[in-house]
């Protein structure tokens, strides 16, 4: 019953595969790893980032502000899904470094005031969630009350052009689409399956290698979905990722501690990390062998 049930569950097969990725030692002339990455320009502690979230009041009260100095605390990237203009504000006020993520909204001009807005407020980066449109298991064709569409490559090249900051496609996961990502001028891109909005996803960590082959270092690659400690990380940016986000481990943290309790977690997934990296003899994220990862 159990396998009937778990069959074409993303997150599970996701988190099988990332479970069945083995790791081998090199430890003669290895050297004590740093964890510290420079992304658009900001350097950062730690490679690992808190994924685009969203309302989480009633995790914690003002949860995505107590998110932000969560993150900032341990030296990390936050990212913003759904959310106010007055709390985007709020999270920069944090002295977080943010990336917003805005929705593909069937309103266009919503889009470019919300373009318009973040880039006053002061982001790091912008970018849009490709795979939120139609309906699906998160939403069904809305963006709270705002409805959303599927967005051809000329529109995207169009908000790439009125960002004039990275703008980031999160929910590539196929080679046509990292292509298409590279026409359309982004400034990255972010390996996920939005937590299983479809059945049956390939792993992000499993396409990763065939999506990085197509980008070729030309911008930096992030993945998110299953990151839940060190040596998911780890296999990560080996496989090809510059930088990797988590939520749901967070949770517990931001729900026990608030902002305390967020930098707690993001410090133990980056010593976790830190010692995969010095057992691997891997200097810096950045060069993490490939090869120490058997399938």
């Amino acid at each position: 019953m159990e396998e009937t049930v778990n069959r074409g569950n993303s997150e599970l097969i996701t988190r099988e595969y990332f479970d069945s990725l083995q790791v081998e030692l090199r430890t003669i002339d290895a050297v004590k790893a740093s964890t510290g990455v420079e992304l658009f320009g900001a350097s950062f502690s730690t490679p690992v980032m808190v994924t685009a979230l969203s309302g989480l009041d009633k995790t914690c009260p003002n949860g995505m502000v107590e998110t932000a100095r969560g993150a900032a605390a341990a030296g990390a990237l936050m990212w913003s899904g759904i959310g106010s203009e007055e709390e985007l504000e709020a999270l920069i006020g944090t002295g977080a470094k943010v990336v917003k993520i805005i929705k593909p909204y069937a309103d266009r001009d919503l889009i470019f005031k919300k373009i318009a807005h973040a880039k006053k407020a002061g982001v790091l980066a912008l970018g849009m969630d490709t795979d939120f449109v139609f309906g699906g298991k998160h939403h069904k064709g809305f963006a709270m009350e705002y409805p959303v569409s599927p967005k051809t490559l000329d529109d995207i090249k169009s908000f790439v052009k009125a960002a004039g900051l990275p703008f980031i496609l999160k929910g590539i996961l196929s080679e046509q689409d990292a292509e298409k990502a590279l026409e359309a001028g982004a400034g990255g891109i972010v390996v996920s399956h939005h937590q299983g909005i479809i059945e049956s996803a390939v792993p992000p960590v499993k396409i990763l290698p065939r999506i990085a082959g197509v980008i070729n270092k030309r911008i930096p690659i992030f993945v998110d979905c299953g990151i839940a400690r060190g040596m998911d990380a780890f296999k990560a940016l080996a496989l090809g990722a510059q930088a990797v986000g988590t939520g749901k481990a967070l949770m517990k943290g931001l729900a026990a501690e608030g902002a305390a309790g967020v930098q707690k977690v993001l410090e133990t997934i980056t010593e976790e990390l830190r010692c995969a990296m010095n057992l691997t003899s891997s200097p810096d994220p950045g060069h993490i062998d490939p090869a120490v990862i058997w399938k």
